[in-house]
C-alpha cells in the first residue's frame, strides 16, 4: 500500500496540520512537553502518524524539536522496534482490566530514551469504567510517561479526561494539498497519471489523505505494466468521474440543456461511476457556487475558475432548486430500483420549473 510506503517520517513530510506541527515543535524546543495529548479529527488526516513522529522527536538524542532519523532511537522506532513507544489499539484494549495492565507498566523506566510514550488509538472506544481507571493515571503520571490519545470522535471522550490533556484538532486536507502529495508519489513510483485524475481522487477522498493514497494504489496496480492512467479509468476502477464533470453538468443546468444533462448522467453511469459519489460531488460543487454567489470572498483559494464563473452566471433560484432536488434524489437513489432514476427525475423537474 502506498500510504504505508509514503507515510510521513518527519515534520517536513506532514501535509497540512501546520498548526499542530508548529505547536508540538515549540513544546519540544522549549522543553514544555506535556504528560498527555489528544489528537482529534476525521479519519485519514494524520493523527496516528503525527503521534509517531512526536513520540520519536521526544526521545531523539541528536536533534531538539524533531526526529533526526539517524540516531539509534529514531531508527528503532521507525522499524517499530522501540520499547519506549507503545501503541495501543483501544478498540481491542478498552476494558478496566486492560487499564489495570497498562498501569503496571508505567513505573518501568524507559529502556533507551528519556520518556515512555503511549499512543492510544481509537481512544473513544474505551469503556466508561476503563476511562475512570485511566483518569487516575492522567492525574498522577510518572515524569517519564507521555500519553497521546487519538480519536475520530472527540465528543465521546469524558470531560474529566479532556480537562487533563492538550487537545489538537486535525482538519480535513484540501484537494490541492492532497493532489500535490499524490503527484509526488506518482512521480516517485514512475506512474503516469494526469493532473485531472489526481484532482478527481483528491476531491473524492473528502479530505482524507489515506483514502486518496488507497485509491492511487489501485490505479498503480492496474498500470503496473507502465501504461498511463487517464480519466477513462476513474469510473471503471474507482467509480469516480473527472473533476470537470460536475462543472460540465452545472453548465448544462445553467443553460437549460436538459437533454445534455440527462445524457451526461447516463454516460457516467454506463462508465461505472458510483452515482451516489457523483451526486455528493455535484452537491459539493453547487454549494460552493451558492457560497460564491452570496459572498465571493468567502470562497477558499482552491475554488476553481468554473465555480467562480457559475457563481456569477447561474440563476439563484435555479441553484437553490437544484441543490434541494439533488439532495432529495440522493436519498431516494439508495432504495430506487433504477439507481439513476431519482437523479433523472430531479433534472426533468428543474426543466419543467425553469
Amino acid at each position: 500500500m502506498l500510504y504505508r510506503t509514503y507515510r510521513p517520517q518527519t515534520w517536513a513530510d506532514v501535509v497540512g496540520q501546520s498548526h499542530v506541527v508548529r505547536t508540538l515543535q515549540g513544546a519540544l524546543e522549549r522543553d514544555l512537553v506535556s504528560h498527555a495529548y489528544l489528537f482529534a479529527g476525521p479519519r485519514g488526516t494524520g493523527k496516528t502518524t503525527m503521534a509517531r513522529i512526536f513520540a520519536r522527536a521526544i526521545n531523539c538524542t541528536s536533534e531538539k524539536g524533531k526526529p533526526c532519523g539517524a540516531c539509534s532511537l529514531c531508527q528503532l522506532s521507525a522499524s517499530n522496534g522501540s520499547l519506549d513507544i507503545i501503541e495501543i489499539d483501544a478498540a481491542s484494549n478498552r476494558t478496566i482490566d486492560d487499564m489495570r495492565a497498562l498501569k503496571e507498566t508505567l513505573s518501568v523506566s524507559p529502556t533507551l530514551g528519556t520518556h515512555k510514550v503511549y499512543v492510544v488509538d481509537e481512544a473513544h472506544m474505551i469503556t466508561k469504567e476503563a476511562f475512570n481507571a485511566f483518569l487516575k493515571m492522567l492525574e498522577e503520571p510518572p515524569k517519564h510517561v507521555v500519553f497521546i490519545l487519538a480519536t475520530t470522535e472527540a465528543h465521546k471522550i469524558p470531560p474529566t479526561i479532556l480537562s487533563r490533556v492538550q487537545k489538537f484538532d486535525f482538519h480535513k486536507l484540501t484537494p490541492t494539498e492532497i493532489s500535490t502529495k499524490l503527484s509526488s508519489i506518482a512521480s516517485a513510483e514512475k506512474l503516469q497519471v494526469s493532473p485531472d485524475v489526481l484532482l478527481a481522487i483528491a476531491n473524492a477522498s473528502d479530505g482524507a489523505m489515506r483514502d486518496a493514497e488507497v485509491m492511487l494504489t489501485k490505479l498503480a496496480m492496474h498500470a503496473s505494466d507502465g501504461s498511463a492512467v487517464d480519466a477513462s479509468m476513474l469510473g471503471r476502477l474507482l467509480g469516480l468521474v473527472p473533476h470537470t464533470a460536475h462543472a460540465e453538468l452545472a453548465e448544462m443546468l445553467s443553460t437549460a440543456d436538459w437533454s445534455g444533462a440527462l445524457s451526461a448522467v447516463r454516460t457516467h453511469a454506463q462508465q461505472g461511476a458510483d452515482m451516489d459519489q457523483f451526486v455528493r460531488g455535484l452537491l459539493h460543487y453547487l454549494r460552493l457556487v451558492m457560497i460564491g454567489k452570496i459572498d465571493a470572498s468567502a470562497l477558499d483559494q482552491d475554488a476553481s475558475a468554473s465555480i467562480k464563473a457559475h457563481a456569477t452566471s447561474m440563476d439563484g433560484k435555479l441553484l437553490v432548486r437544484a441543490i434541494e432536488g439533488f439532495t432529495s434524489a440522493r436519498a431516494q437513489m439508495r432504495t430506487s430500483p433504477i439507481a439513476t432514476l431519482p437523479l433523472e427525475l430531479a433534472i426533468i423537474e428543474l426543466g419543467e420549473k425553469k
